[in-house]
């Protein structure tokens, strides 16, 4: 940048356009992205951009385009308040680095959850990288109420946000048939639980647990239980019913089972009440790496060797996965790159309003450690 620019505050459009030798209207149009300008006068006034170093105004830009140029990422719950709840969407825009947690009628209680869960980390980090080289960041909202539901939706009506990513945690979230009916573009993190015309990105959970199912099997545990998710979270339902498919297609038709609640303590809990009704077990599957955590845990405190006496598989491939001694053998869930997807599905959306609704499903792996 000249001196002369810098005496006189920040670089303007005028400034650019004295440097492209075009008129303010051209930088203009180039700046704000019109596509019908002059490839070389393009260059032009890009090259005046970087040597004067004008940052366009976020504000000024938005009434031409129209756009925020913010995402709203949403964490959204089932629960429902009275109708006198001063419970709302809380909001902040998130510049760094989903969660399984239930809902809870304590808006506090319900972000605490979302962020004692490594899941809602991982689907941050994949929303923020993708975002990030384009300029983008995502504003962190919360929805676990009736109240908090109808503040996302207004917010992005009022074109504060232009589009949202959804992570719903529970089959009863009415949120993304809210934002559905209201027309607004969104893109889901998992497969909605009833339908509605809204994109999404999930995993192939049935297959996931297959694998788990099968590892299992073969290193010759015969005596296995499970500890599913919540079972109404359709991954919770998913993962569970692809195991007990695979069990019994390999001729064991009773599996036992615990309900857990994707959280550590609720593992610890699981795996009690298993050994306490089932002694003899030799192999677990646990449906997300924290409730397999917790097994762990309690099996070390009976004096259950992993995996010599009792074999355990998690699932998620997150930081509990390696937190875990002896760390786990899990189903991976490439959540990071679910959520570039589901970022980049949203971008494509804005970009093509009448586009179809699609979805993307990804494939797990299994990924063996010392745990089984």
């Amino acid at each position: 940048m000249t001196d002369d620019l810098r005496s006189a505050g920040a670089p303007t459009l005028e400034d650019v356009a004295r440097a492209a030798g075009v008129s303010r209207a051209t930088v203009s149009r180039v700046v704000n992205g019109v596509r019908n300008v002059d490839p070389v006068i393009q260059e032009a006034v890009r090259r005046a951009v970087s040597v004067t170093g004008y940052t366009p105004n976020r504000a000024a830009r938005s009434l031409v385009t129209r756009r925020a140029d913010a995402i709203a990422l949403v964490v959204s719950g089932a629960g429902v308040e009275p109708e006198d709840s001063d419970v709302g969407a809380s909001g902040a825009e998130v510049s760094g680095g989903g969660s399984e947690a239930g809902a809870s009628g304590d808006g506090s209680s319900f972000t605490a959850q979302v962020f004692a869960d490594p899941f809602f980390g991982r689907v941050v980090t994949g929303v923020v990288n993708y975002l990030r080289p384009r300029g983008m960041h995502p504003v962190l909202m919360f929805a676990e109420s009736s109240r908090a539901r109808e503040d996302v939706v207004g917010y992005l009506r009022q074109g504060r946000a232009d589009g949202a990513l959804v992570v719903s945690t529970h089959a009863e979230d009415p949120l993304p048939a809210l934002i559905a009916e209201a027309g607004l573009a969104a893109v889901l993190f998992a497969r909605p639980a009833r339908p509605v015309p809204v994109s999404y990105v999930d995993l192939a959970h049935q297959d996931g647990a297959r694998l788990a199912a099968e590892h299992l099997l073969g290193r010759g545990c015969r005596r296995i239980a499970t500890i599913s998710g919540p079972l109404d979270v359709p991954a919770g339902q998913a993962r569970l019913t692809g195991f007990r498919d695979t069990m019994a297609r390999h001729g064991h038709p009773y599996i036992p089972i615990v309900e857990g609640q994707f959280t550590q303590e609720s593992g610890e809990a699981a795996m009690e009440r298993l050994l306490a009704e089932h002694p003899d077990l030799d192999g677990v599957f646990a449906a997300n790496d924290l409730m397999a955590l917790g097994a762990c845990h309690v099996l070390r405190e009976r004096g259950r060797s992993v995996p010599g006496d009792v074999a355990v598989v998690g699932f998620d491939d997150s930081s509990a996965a390696l937190a875990c001694r002896p760390p786990l053998t899990t189903v991976r869930q490439p959540v990071e790159g679910m959520a570039a997807e589901m970022t980049r599905l949203l971008l494509d959306r804005l970009s093509r309003p009448d586009g179809p609704v699609t979805s993307v499903i990804f494939e797990p792996e299994l990924v063996v450690r010392g745990s089984a």
